[in-house]
């Protein structure tokens, strides 16, 4: 017999009287309460939850505790035209489940809908395969929430998948490769600190059901956007070490960052769940509420707005399903250790029921305002698939944003030169410097914007300068997935090649785009394996591929001389000098035009004069002179080529110390070179750095003049 319980807390919580029920359902009729053996297999008892309150479901197990395993059946109305989906035959994962029991397989089971006449209830039950909740002991709140602990000119971010990092790793445990405790091995750990890495920025993590589409192919979501359970650390990247949970080695993994003094980030979809379509599964949300949880299109409520192309997607307007993205942010972040969170597809977040966007939409106004996540580290991804979806640029102050056009710029300046998708000197000022036009506004920082040249959407680095084309055959999509337009440049041969003029090449471009990544004002964002020279073969989408194409393939890296090791030791540099210059990483915005003789940003064509209205058209190479004021020791300068040919800049007047060269040949590495005056080659599709040095006489330095 069930208590009446409370209706808060939402989910199933432990209680000195056993464990209270609750679960969002204003359009149900009745919801049964259904406890399974610990297998989940097993249906032991059915309950009438007794109480409805404001919309909740409740009641209270008395003498429950942690470990039982239960799910619901939601009792309603079977009117999918009126946007309703009850279906008792199916039991139904609580939204708010901590553990998980059970694995989707697709089949057809999970179906609520007849599957020979979707308009019909699926009567065939499915309680012994579905999807169930673990009551899960108190793990206790941090002793301090999650929250952003890098100053924000500081921040280098690094993307990386939790399985892929490590399921290669010769360094870390056979039985821990590819897990959160994977992660938290100190050889990964090392690895990512040599790199100046202070951010590391997870792919989902949240517990996840693949697509039915891909498991008939022996395939999964590997990138895991496809969330069905939202408080819920991902069970396959566990260990399964007696004494552990998913959670607990979650949290000690965000511990084991923390005491390198780093930030943990993860990706977060609350736009969509695995639900899909309106031929998709009944795991969670549709069968408990459809109505409430999901945009329905006003024109006909069976079928799903879908400005993600997922299916489906969830309406925050509702209060209770921004009451639901609201716990479980505070719980990723006070009970799992979470520093912030990257919004995946974020404009759906701010959709009212009309589908327009709207940066004031109350999901950003929760956030603004909540005392524990207003402190955490936000990122949007600012575009969707829906009406007017592009918004880069349009986030609250605070946020922080994806920017493609920075991705896009920087290909078409340095890849593209003389073809199609080329930039000039303008774009690749603008870009270079945080791109105002997307930022400068309502207070917003030149760290809003995040820049990259890859992620995990897209070609690697290696593979944007080895392939032109997209190879996604393994995906099962006859090649048609996947971006069609890559910017990339194959230096004259598609896929891997053994020509030296060609690795030569493809080793040029690698290393000026890391550098321009590095030296660029905003936040720097890292792909995982970059630094390693990763290759996925062409795959520019590889979501579905958990095996070595995706897998980071660390043989080599740790040896000294090899190109792997040579690769990670020059992002360490890199990052080492941005860390050296502020100058490299203001968070304030540069003025557009500083007067001759004032601290700013001065830029300067190769023969040292003044840039000009006209010079910004077109042109593949400019310096880049900034600091205090000209003139000062700890000025810094920064001579970018990107054109086919050599070009011979005037340095401006005082002693230039090279502190890095893109181009190997006139790297000075990690000895310090003497001072150069007077004029600089600098070869082809490369970038020179370079920083003023005190007169001779007061540092007793040898100069070396160029004729």
């Amino acid at each position: 017999m069930l208590g009446a319980g409370s209706p808060l807390p939402l989910g199933a919580s432990i209680t000195p009287g056993g464990v209270n029920f609750a679960l969002a359902a204003p359009n149900a009729e009745a919801v049964e309460l259904c406890l399974f053996d610990s297998t989940g297999r097993h249906e032991q008892q059915r309950i009438r939850l007794p109480a409805f309150t404001d919309g909740v479901w409740h009641g209270l197990l008395p003498g429950g505790r942690a470990g039982l395993v239960y799910g619901y059946r939601v009792h309603g109305p079977w009117a999918p035209h009126e946007g309703h989906r009850f279906n008792a035959a199916r039991v139904l994962l609580d939204p708010y489940a901590r553990e998980i029991v059970g694995t989707y397989d697709g089949s057809d089971l999970f179906l609520g809908h007849d599957p020979a006449d979707p308009a019909q209830r699926n009567t065939r039950d499915n309680g012994a395969v579905a999807l169930k909740a673990r009551v899960a002991a108190p793990g206790g709140a941090a002793a301090v929430p999650g929250h952003a602990r890098i100053a924000a000119g500081d921040r280098v971010l690094y993307e990386l998948h939790v399985r892929g990092q490590t399921r290669l790793h010769p360094g870390v445990p056979a039985a821990l490769r590819g897990t959160y405790a994977g992660l938290a091995e100190p050889v990964v750990l090392d690895h990512l600190q040599r790199l100046g890495v202070t951010t590391l920025s997870l792919m989902p993590v949240q517990h996840r059901a693949d697509e039915q589409r891909l498991l008939a192919m022996g395939l999964s979501n590997y990138w895991g956007y496809n969330t069905i359970g939202w408080f819920a650390p991902e069970a396959r990247y566990w260990s399964g070490r007696a004494g552990t949970t998913p959670a607990s080695e979650f949290r000690a993994m965000a511990d084991a960052v923390h005491a390198r003094g780093m930030e943990l980030v993860i990706d977060v979809v609350y736009n969509h769940s695995a639900e899909t379509d309106e031929f998709g599964p009944t795991l969670s949300l549709r069968g408990i509420d459809n109505a409430l949880y999901y945009h329905l299109r006003p024109d006909d409520r069976t079928l799903y707005a879908n400005w993600t192309g997922c299916g489906n997607c969830l309406d925050l307007a509702e209060p209770r399903v921004l009451q639901l993205v609201m716990d479980s942010l505070r719980h990723w972040t006070s009970a799992l250790g979470v520093d912030g969170f990257r919004f995946d597809l974020a404009p759906v977040l701010g959709r009212g029921a009309d589908g327009g966007f709207d940066p004031r939409a109350p999901f950003f106004a929760a956030v603004a305002q909540d005392p524990v996540l207003s402190r955490t580290l936000l990122v949007a991804e600012p575009w969707d698939i829906g009406p007017g979806g592009y918004r880069l640029g349009e986030f609250p102050p605070g946020w922080l944003e994806w920017n493609d056009r920075y991705r896009d710029t920087q290909r078409g300046f340095w890849l593209r030169q003389g073809r199609d998708g080329a930039a000039g000197l303008g774009d690749f000022a603008h870009r270079f410097t945080a791109s105002s036009a997307q930022f400068a506004h309502h207070g917003r920082a030149p760290t809003a914007s995040v820049n990259f040249i890859t992620a995990h959407d897209g070609f690697t680095l290696r593979d944007l300068l080895s392939y032109e084309e997209r190879h996604n055959l393994a995906n099962g999509e006859d090649n048609r997935d996947g971006h069609a337009h890559n910017l990339g440049n194959n230096c004259g041969v598609e896929g891997p090649s053994d020509d030296p003029a060609v690795q030569a090449g493809r080793t040029r471009l690698q290393r000026a785009l890391l550098a321009v990544l590095l030296l660029s004002q905003g936040t720097p964002m890292l792909l995982a394996g970059d630094e390693l020279g990763h290759s996925q073969q062409g795959n520019n989408n590889a979501y579905c591929q958990d095996n070595e194409t995706t897998w980071l393939a660390w043989i080599g890296a740790q040896e000294p001389g090899s190109e792997a090791a040579q690769l990670g030791a020059f992002v360490a540099r890199l990052a080492a000098l941005r860390r050296e210059a502020p100058a490299l990483r203001s968070t304030r915005w540069w003025p557009a035009e500083a007067p001759e003789g004032a601290a700013g940003i001065h830029w300067l064509r190769p023969d040292g004069g003044p840039m000009q209205a006209g010079d910004w058209h077109g042109g593949t190479a400019l310096a880049i002179l900034f600091g205090a004021a000209p003139g000062n020791e700890g000025d810094w300068l920064v001579l970018v080529n990107a054109g086919a040919e050599a070009v011979s800049f005037a340095l401006p007047a005082g002693a230039w110390q090279c502190r890095l060269a893109s181009d190997p040949a006139l790297d000075p590495g990690t000895a310090p070179p003497a001072a150069r005056t007077g004029v600089v080659e600098v070869p082809r599709s490369s970038l020179w750095i370079a920083r003023m040095q005190a007169p001779a006489a007061q540092r007793g330095a040898r100069l070396v003049a160029e004729p």
